[in-house]
């Protein structure tokens, strides 16, 4: 994996963006950063079972949904 495009700002576009949602919370994502730079989603409601809400990493340029990939941040 090339580290300088992981660390690029995810482009999706509007149409896709309005569609995307967390597949544990249901809830919309947001664009961030986790503690190396690296750009993720974040779900914007808290999973009430892992106490905080869900970070998706993007690997590629890809958001990769999957819950079991998923690290909590604290609610």
């Amino acid at each position: 994996m090339n580290d300088d495009k992981s660390r690029r700002p995810l482009t999706i576009d509007p149409w896709l963006r309005e569609i995307l949602r967390c597949p544990v919370t249901g809830t919309e994502l947001e664009d961030a950063s986790d503690a190396s730079g690296a750009p993720v989603l974040v779900s914007t409601g808290v999973d009430a079972e892992r106490g905080g809400r869900l970070q998706y990493p993007i690997r590629d340029g890809i958001p990769v949904l999957l819950a079991d990939d998923a690290s909590v941040l604290p609610a």
